[in-house]
């Protein structure tokens, strides 16, 4: 019995003792809170889309090389993809940073709807993303040197996430051959560490070429190359009663020609297909383009497709997931001040919605499974290495990613506030891991156990160059 004492004493000290050590990291977060802020700010100004965001990757290599950050640039042929590491040896833990702007939602930081007169903004948070990361990356950085011990913390500067699968690209190239476990967040409505899941996604632009005439003097002599894009549109439409229950197909006309008058000899549009698993998202795609083929046919028009991106869906490790889910429980939420309370305010009237701020101030409890709305090349990596994630309310409840109000909350404190809960919480994940090699030894089989035995890696985007222009 009084060994049994003396043991579960000795526990008790070695735990409160790890956890002073940490609380020093997560203050050192705090007091650099105004750094952080300013850099996300910036990076929500700079509103850049996939694969051309110079300014933000410049920044963020810049904050992390003044950490003593060492920085490999333009990996897996992306001019603003990057891995920054520091320390030596094992374990190896990274996190993952994304930068990218969505085009068309410029937003001024004001609670209605009012144009920064810009071509993009940030309505998925990711400038947020991208800092918080950071800042728990420095974080990790500086538990290492102060306690003087073995581990490696990389930070992946991972672009256009937004439709452009930079990840993918960093994942083909062996990028997280040598990484343990790898760390991620991102911007939502609520704080939740629950299992997370994420649907697979293939995306094409498919073009029509045709013969241009006057419209209306000569229309026999015209093959609409618009009517091609339509009669596959209208065909892949009726697909959709002939597809599984979480199938998503979307599409966008980006080109249908320039005058009415003028028939139109060149049309494209742009696909995403969606699916829980990655092998009927390839079945749901393969149909498509059996669309676009007979549309083309009984256009008499000529179509070729580009593939743009493709991800995998997510895998979750259960005993990582419910280590974040602790830890956000530990660093809680956070509380609005009059101001922001006001922002909300008005915000939630845009959405039909009366403010209800339960989950900013408090994490919704843990749930085992996760359900899939939209995609992310996180996927991949997930594939590649143990992964684990969070969300973090950086909007107002009830907000919608990929909206205006999301770009307003996210140039506010509303956002800066919630980065930093998330910072705080990838820091402590972090360190936690580098102290506790069995936590990632049951990781790795969980994983193992998840991928399968017979798993081979194939990117759904093939072996295509990233593609650095879609965005064009």
């Amino acid at each position: 019995m009084k060994f049994l004492f003396s043991l579960i004493f000795t526990l008790f000290i070695s735990l409160s003792l790890a956890q002073k050590k940490y609380d020093i990291i997560l203050k050192s977060i705090e007091n650099n809170g105004s750094k952080y802020e300013n850099v996300a700010n910036q990076i929500w100004s700079f509103a850049e889309v996939g694969y051309q965001e110079e300014k933000s990757s410049s920044l963020l290599q810049k904050i992390l090389s003044n950490e003593d950050f060492s920085i490999e640039t333009e990996v897996a042929n992306i001019p603003t993809a990057f891995v920054a590491s520091y320390g030596s040896g094992s374990p190896v833990i990274a996190i993952l940073g994304e930068y990218d702007a969505l085009p068309g939602i410029s937003q001024q930081a004001v609670p209605y709807k009012l144009s920064a007169n810009g071509k993009a903004g940030h309505a998925c948070g990711h400038h947020l993303f991208g800092t918080a990361s950071a800042a728990a990356a420095i974080a990790i950085k500086n538990y290492i040197k102060n306690q003087k011990i073995s581990g490696t913390i990389k930070y992946y500067g991972c672009p256009a996430e937004e439709g452009g699968s930079g990840k993918v690209y960093m994942v083909r190239e062996g990028l997280f051959d040598d990484v343990d476990v790898a760390l991620h967040w991102h911007a939502a409505d609520e704080n939740s560490a629950s299992a997370g899941k994420a649907l697979a996604n293939k995306t094409a632009k498919f073009r029509f070429y045709g013969i241009s005439s006057h419209a209306s003097g000569s229309p026999q002599k015209g093959r609409s190359a618009l009517d091609g894009v339509e009669a596959m549109n209208h065909m892949v439409n009726m697909l959709r009663e002939h597809t599984t229950e979480s199938t998503r197909i979307h599409y966008v006309i980006t080109k249908g020609g320039n005058a009415p008058n003028v028939v139109p000899d060149f049309a494209e549009v742009y696909y995403y297909a969606r699916h829980e698993k990655r092998d009927e998202v390839q079945n749901i795609f393969n149909r498509i383009v059996a669309a676009a083929q007979g549309a083309a046919i009984g256009t008499e028009t000529r179509m070729d497709y580009e593939i743009i991106s493709g991800v995998h869906e997510l895998l979750h490790i259960e005993s990582l997931q419910r280590r974040m889910h602790e830890n956000l429980e530990k660093i809680g939420g956070y509380f609005y001040d009059e101001k922001e309370k006001a922002f909300a305010d008005e915000i939630s009237k845009t959405l039909g919605l009366k403010l209800n701020t339960k989950y900013v101030e408090g994490v919704i409890p843990y749930d085992p499974e996760g359900k899939a709305g939209g995609s992310t090349d996180v996927g991949d990596v997930s594939f590649a290495v143990p992964t684990v994630g969070l969300n973090v309310a950086t909007w107002v409840p009830g907000t919608s990613a990929h909206s205006w109000q999301a770009v307003a909350a996210g140039g506010t404190s509303i956002g800066t506030k919630g980065m930093m809960v998330a910072a705080k919480t990838l820091a402590l994940t972090g360190m936690q891991l580098i102290d506790d090699p069995k936590a990632i030894s049951l990781a790795k089989k969980e994983f193992l156990n998840q991928r399968g035995p017979d798993f081979k890696y194939q990117p759904l985007l093939g072996n295509r160059e990233p593609a650095l222009d879609y965005r064009n």
